[in-house]
C-alpha cells in the first residue's frame, strides 16, 4: 500500500477516531507514515472543517453508480479518455493539467486568483484563504466513503497506461476514481469565489470546468466521475450554505473582499 494513501487513512480514521490496522511495514515504512500522518495533522490543525462527515450529505446514497464497462455510457467514458490524450500533444494545456494535478489548497488558490482577480494566499487575502481552505476541508471529507464503495480504477490503471502526471496521480492508483477529489476542490472553490466576487462568476466557473477536463487529461479520472463531482460540489456546498460558522467567515471573506478590490490591482498570472 503507497505510503501517501496509508497517511491519509491514518488521518481519516484518526479525526473520525476510528481505527486502522496497518501491516506490514518494515521500520523505514514506519517512520515515513509517521512524517506523513503528522504532516497531514498538522494541516488539519489549519484547516478547520465546519462540520464532521457524519453531518454531510453521504455521496454514497446521493450519486448514483459509476457505468459499467459495456455500457453506453462507459463507451464514452472511454472516447473521453482518448480526447483526453490527444490534448496532451497542446503544451500549454498539458502544462495547465500538469498544474491542476499538485494536491494542495495552493493550486486551487493559484488556479482561480486570475479569474477571482485578486491573488488569493494566506498573507493576501487571509479571510478569503480561512472560508475557501475550511470549505474545502468540509467538503473533501465527502469523497472518502464512495471511493472506498464503488473502488472504481482510474483510467490510466484501466488501460496500464503511464498517466500525464505519474509523480501526482501515481500515488492515487489504488484510490477510487469516483468520484475525482481535485474536481470537487475546484468546483466547491469556484462556488465560494463566486460568492464573494458575483461579478467573476463566469471567468470562476470557466476555469473550474476546465480543472474538472484537465483530470481526464491527466488519465486520472473519467468524464462521468467528472460529471458526477461537479454534482457532488452542488451537494456540499448546499450543505456549507446551512451553517453559522460558514456563513459568518463568509461575511468576513466578503468584508476582505469589498475592501481589497478598492485598493489591489487585478492578478495578470
Amino acid at each position: 500500500m503507497d505510503l501517501l494513501k496509508v497517511a491519509e487513512i491514518v488521518w481519516y480514521n484518526t479525526t473520525m477516531k476510528k481505527t486502522t490496522i496497518i501491516t506490514a511495514l518494515t521500520p523505514i515504512k514506519i517512520f515515513a507514515l509517521s512524517w506523513l500522518a503528522v504532516s497531514m495533522a498538522v494541516m488539519s490543525v489549519f484547516a478547520e472543517p465546519y462540520c464532521g462527515v457524519e453531518n454531510l450529505p453521504d455521496l454514497v446514497k446521493c450519486l448514483p453508480a459509476p457505468p459499467k464497462p459495456g455500457s453506453a455510457d462507459f463507451a464514452r467514458d472511454v472516447a473521453h479518455y482518448e480526447w483526453g490524450k490527444a490534448q496532451r500533444k497542446d503544451p500549454e494545456r498539458a502544462a495547465l493539467a500538469r498544474h491542476d494535478a499538485v494536491w494542495s489548497f495552493g493550486t486551487v488558490a493559484d488556479a482561480f486568483s486570475k479569474p477571482f482577480g485578486i491573488e488569493i494566499s494566506p498573507t493576501n487575502t487571509p479571510m478569503i484563504w480561512k472560508v475557501l481552505e475550511d470549505s474545502l476541508s468540509t467538503t473533501d471529507q465527502m469523497r472518502v466513503a464512495p471511493k472506498a464503495f464503488f473502488h472504481r480504477r482510474r483510467p490510466f490503471a484501466y488501460f496500464n497506461e503511464e498517466p500525464l502526471c505519474p509523480k501526482e496521480d501515481g500515488v492515487w492508483r489504488d484510490e477510487g476514481s469516483y468520484p475525482s477529489g481535485h474536481t470537487l476542490r475546484s468546483m466547491v472553490a469556484a462556488l465560494v469565489l463566486a460568492e464573494i466576487n458575483p461579478a467573476k462568476a463566469d471567468e470562476i466557473f470557466v476555469r473550474a470546468m476546465q480543472y474538472g477536463e484537465n483530470r481526464v487529461i491527466a488519465g486520472a479520472h473519467w468524464q462521468s466521475d467528472v460529471d458526477m463531482t461537479r454534482l457532488a460540489a452542488a451537494i456540499g456546498y448546499s450543505r456549507l450554505q446551512t451553517l453559522p460558522a460558514f456563513r459568518a467567515q463568509m461575511d468576513i471573506a466578503k468584508g476582505e473582499f469589498a475592501a481589497l478590490s478598492k485598493n489591489r490591482p487585478p492578478v495578470r498570472k
